[in-house]
């Protein structure tokens, strides 16, 4: 049985040790998905201070796409064989629950095998206040005209003190737990995130992870846990953080977080924050997918990151095999579709 304080002790523990004992909760096999991002608007009204993404409404570079647009950009990721379409933007007002379920309804009438997972918990709060509606009123309506799953964005660190420093105008913590429960409880499956390295500490990780670890005993609707490194350029936080955490600090974090959420199907080693080669070390560290080909990510791009924006599945492959795994290739659902041996 978990608790925070057994939680932080670990992140004093040895980095070696804590890497042996995750990576021996893991199997051989590393999976991917051939999937696309697609950032569907960056006005936002919240303008996080952890955020390089957002924009005013009328700025030169803000955006909104048409239904019409995102239909395309599913269709390039169907044309090169995307299982998984991952819609993400921001908290603009000017969309509505209709926008999102003329979209839905389309690619799902257009490519009925491809899963749709879109819309963090942060945004389908903001929705649901924005058209007074409840969470599962929206949700069920989502759900209706298409929606499969959820990412798992929003979460920062479920800790309102911190919150209220980096992402004070968003959801806060029990708000962002309950409208993955109600989610759960629908039968949408979703993913959970832990944004980490920048003014939270040990304490405050653990208390993250501890109640994932607990909605998850709970409802078991979750699927991936993907912890997402800070990257501080551009943001109003840059000053105070400086540069990205270390690489010994993110290793530690995602054993720690194998170790703890043992009850997720997988850890992710998300490449477009951590680079391709310490993705790759981070597959012996306890992460046990590293998530997929992406095609376009603009969020942490934004942010600074210099990771390609897409990669390819065979140097997914490579990156898996020189960390002596066997890639596979999974649904959003985590059903083996192929093994490379």
């Amino acid at each position: 049985m978990w608790t925070p304080k057994k939680i932080e002790e670990l992140f004093y523990e040895d980095l070696h040790e804590l890497g042996m004992r995750a990576n021996s909760l893991n199997n051989d096999i590393v999976t991917f998905v051939i999937n696309r991002h697609i950032n569907y608007t960056n006005i936002c009204v919240s303008k996080c201070p952890l955020c390089a993404f957002h924009r005013s409404k009328g700025d030169e570079d803000a955006y909104l796409m048409s239904v019409e647009e995102v239909i395309k950009k599913a269709c390039e990721a169907v044309k090169l064989g995307a299982k998984e379409l991952h819609i993400v933007g921001s908290h603009n007002p000017d969309v509505t629950v209709e926008y999102f379920e003329e979209m839905f309804s389309e690619i799902k009438r257009r490519f009925p095998d491809v899963v749709i997972k879109a819309l963090t918990a942060t945004e389908i709060h903001f929705l649901a206040k924005k058209e007074k509606m409840s969470v599962r009123e929206i949700l069920s309506r989502l759900k209706d005209a298409g929606l499969k799953a959820m990412p798992g964005g929003g979460a920062e660190i479920l800790v309102d003190d911190i919150r209220k420093k980096i992402c004070p105008n968003k959801a806060k913590a029990d708000e962002w737990l309950k409208v993955m429960e109600i989610a759960h409880s629908l039968g949408i499956k979703s993913n959970a995130t832990m944004l980490f390295g920048h003014i939270e500490s040990y304490r405050h990780r653990a208390i993250h992870l501890y109640k994932l670890w607990k909605l998850q005993c709970k409802t078991g609707g979750f699927l991936a846990f993907i912890p997402l490194v800070f990257h501080p350029k551009n943001t109003k936080l840059e000053s105070v953080v400086g540069d990205k955490t270390d690489p010994v600090d993110i290793l530690k974090t995602i054993a720690v977080s194998r170790i703890v959420l043992s009850n997720f199907k997988s850890v992710r080693a998300y490449w477009v924050m951590l680079g391709e080669k310490l993705a790759q070390i981070a597959l012996n560290y306890g992460a046990n997918d590293i998530d997929g080909t992406l095609m376009e990510e603009k969020i942490t791009h934004s942010a600074g990151a210099e990771t390609p924006v897409y990669l390819p599945t065979e140097k997914i492959l490579r990156i898996i095999r020189g960390a002596g795994k066997i890639p596979a290739e999974r649904d959003t659902f985590y059903n083996i579709l192929k093994v490379y041996a």
